[in-house]
């Protein structure tokens, strides 16, 4: 089967289309032909090896110290079941279904092995599998750390990168969860933050969000520049920071913090599972979870999409399409729900 490897970490153009070895299927496992994943940003940081401070050592545990340990990279994915284990039931051949493959990668390739327990769920009816795949990556891990905080109606929710994979997910159901959200993005980004349902956008290049003088009851920091130190006193009594992105540090104290504190700190996102996944599905299914798509690759421009996302500046999803069913557009206008796909 094709598929985008790399072999040594390093830029964009260490990744190039192969042939690999087409996965086997144990008895837990689904076997699902790929038509899209996304290039992410841990698709980013794997390639490139550049973390956050501190966590080089941590890194190289998971990705490979010398080379990568998974030469094919991809989070998740959308696409059909062609094969399941003896022990699944859940699912069976010909199934459309989105999923998460996590640390074992993988997505970017024409077939993708799951393995049993992970998180997987069939796609939403009314999206296709480009818009689809977007509500894996971003969206788990946004509603892994919002449960932790479990916004009531009502609560401020301030998201710190509110234009990204993860931050479009936080504002979208921050918003579900009847919270006042303010988005953090650049000035360009306001009118999707706001269409997503942000109540007040903050443009970070004219101000910084820390001087004023509102506070929130949850804070998600999506950047990594928003340590405890700066943020604490916005934070309301027995409020939440939750740190999709920091360093050693901030990883190592936050349990700390929470027991000194009263707020709950934490840089966990927890173990993302179907149901996470089913719940998000049934959100899309709705009208009330919508795919932010910002530019589609071919596999064979797997290179230019990792080029795109080393930018910083990519808003909610860049996908990759793993099929030559529909032509691709090398870049495509930044997309919200299936009207506009």
């Amino acid at each position: 089967m094709r598929a985008a490897v790399y072999r040594r970490f390093g830029g964009p153009d260490t990744v190039r289309v192969d042939q690999v070895p087409r996965p086997t299927v144990g008895t837990d496992d689904v076997l699902i032909r790929v038509h899209a994943s996304t290039v992410s940003a841990a698709d980013h940081r794997a390639r490139s090896r550049e973390v956050p401070r501190g966590l080089g050592l941590l890194a190289a545990m998971g990705i490979g110290l010398f080379r990568p340990k998974r030469p094919v990279l991809g989070f998740d994915v959308a696409g059909v079941v062609e094969a399941v284990g003896a022990n699944v039931t859940a699912f069976g051949q010909g199934d459309e279904v989105i999923a998460m493959t996590g640390a074992y990668f993988g997505g970017h390739a024409e077939y993708a092995r799951v393995p049993g327990g992970a998180a997987i769920a069939h796609k939403p009816r009314n999206m296709s599998f480009e818009n689809a795949v977007t509500l894996v990556f971003g969206g788990l891990t946004a509603r892994c750390f919002l449960q932790q905080a479990h916004p009531a109606p009502g609560a401020a929710v301030l998201v710190n990168g509110a234009s990204g994979a993860v931050g479009t997910a936080a504002v979208q159901l921050a918003a579900y969860a009847g919270a006042h959200v303010t988005g953090v993005c650049s000035g360009g980004n306001r009118e999707l933050v706001t269409s997503l349902g942000a109540d007040r956008v903050i443009d970070y290049t004219t101000e910084d969000f820390t001087a004023g003088p509102a506070s929130y009851d949850v804070i998600v920091d999506c950047v990594g520049n928003d340590p405890f130190e700066r943020v604490r006193h916005l934070l309301k009594p027995g409020g939440a920071l939750l740190l999709v992105i920091t360093d050693l540090p901030g990883l190592l104290l936050a349990p700390l913090r929470s027991r000194r504190t009263g707020h709950l700190v934490t840089a966990d996102v927890g173990r993302p599972t179907a149901e996470d996944l089913a719940f998000l599905v049934d959100l899309a299914e709705a009208g009330s979870f919508q795919a932010v798509r910002d530019r589609t690759y071919d596999l064979a421009d797997v290179a230019e999409a990792h080029r795109y996302v080393d930018t910083g500046r990519k808003r909610g999803n860049v996908v990759l399409r793993l099929t030559d069913e529909e032509p691709a557009p090398k870049s495509t206008a930044q997309q919200t729900g299936e009207a506009s796909s």
